[in-house]
């Protein structure tokens, strides 16, 4: 069984036979420990938080095998991707994707299904806490009448606002149900503003990557996109999928880690104006984020329970059907 591997410690990759060699270096970068092997068959990904250095051959071997690199700064932010060659890279698909996102019609009702289900999933977190008896009313009300235009949208700018609007307003919300001591205080990115943004920020890179980890192993092009904007040198397709998961995956883990005080105020500091996590405090996180990705749900249609990681790759499958013609519409996935 494959799975991702996540490295915060300053380390050298090095190529060893068909197993990946990583040892611990030093600040001078010597080694400073023993080295950890690790066959490549067992590995799906690779996200970086420290210090890597790694030489060609050891870069080679991972293209060759399929496996991406993510990185993530100092301050948490995701910073790029290793991505190897497009395996299953086809011709029709791409000429079909280019003229979906080109056409008005079907761009529209892709990028209409993000932000309906992103506004659906937003809600059904904000209905639980409003069943056991938090103030979340006002703030539902107001999404439900945001959702309620989303089918009148008819430019995907507007959509983009509207999503805007349903995030902001869900994330007004969140003093209302979070443990004592820890507030949001509205939303602040680069830096984060507080510990509660810090892990919003974090959990959503994390989000981002892991869509694009899914995206890989398709016949889709992570750069063109239908609600965000494509650019230069983003992978737009992923922000799109993650707008759909991050409610049911970033937020509801943040809610449970907070909430239960699996994470604490020591597991956070303040550097350069900003909030961040500590290492400890990265390390409990993605291990809660890895189990989470690895944990198995029943949904409408599928025979049987498949994880949230697996999920993910099944809604680009709906995706690309639908770019296709293979199905007539795409409908997002809505938890329930």
């Amino acid at each position: 069984m494959k799975r991702s591997y996540y490295i915060f410690n300053p380390g050298r990759l090095s190529r060893r036979d068909d197993t990946l060699k990583l040892t611990p270096i030093d600040s001078a970068g010597d080694a400073s420990g023993a080295a950890r092997y690790l066959p490549v068959e067992t590995v799906e990904s690779l996200y970086v938080f420290g210090s890597l250095d790694a030489n060609s051959a050891a870069m080679n071997f991972l293209g060759k095998k399929h496996v991406p690199v993510h990185f993530f700064d100092y301050y948490e932010h995701y910073t790029g991707s290793f991505q190897p060659k497009d395996y299953l890279l086809a011709g029709k698909m791409q000429i079909e994707q280019t003229r979906a996102y080109l056409t008005k019609k079907k761009r529209l009702h892709l990028a209409r299904m993000f932000v309906a289900a992103s506004a659906h999933n937003l809600l059904r977190n904000l209905r639980y806490y409003a069943n056991r008896g938090h103030d979340t009313r006002a703030q539902i009300d107001l999404i439900e009448e945001y959702r309620t235009g989303i089918e009148g949208v008819t430019a995907v700018d507007e959509l983009m606002g509207v999503e805007g609007n349903c995030r902001q307003t869900y994330y007004d919300s969140w003093d209302a149900f979070l443990r004592d001591g820890w507030r949001m205080g509205g939303r602040s990115r680069r830096p984060p503003g507080n510990e509660v943004n810090a892990l919003v920020s974090f959990g959503n890179s994390l989000c981002y990557a892991a869509c694009l980890d899914q995206l890989y192993h398709t016949q889709l092009n992570p750069t063109i996109s239908f609600l965000h904007e494509p650019g230069f040198r983003r992978y737009s397709l992923a922000l799109d999928l993650a707008e759909i998961f991050k409610p049911v995956l970033v937020d509801r883990l943040i809610f449970r880690m907070l909430n239960k005080l699996e994470l604490q105020t020591k597991h956070f500091e303040y550097v350069g104006g900003g909030c961040f996590l500590k290492e400890t405090g990265r390390k409990l996180y993605v291990r809660a984020w890895d189990e989470r990705l690895g944990q198995t749900i029943k949904v409408k249609g599928l025979s049987k329970p498949v994880s949230y990681k697996r999920l993910i790759r099944l809604e680009a499958y709906k995706i690309q059907k639908f770019i296709l013609g293979i199905d007539a519409a795409y409908k997002a996935y809505k938890a329930y």
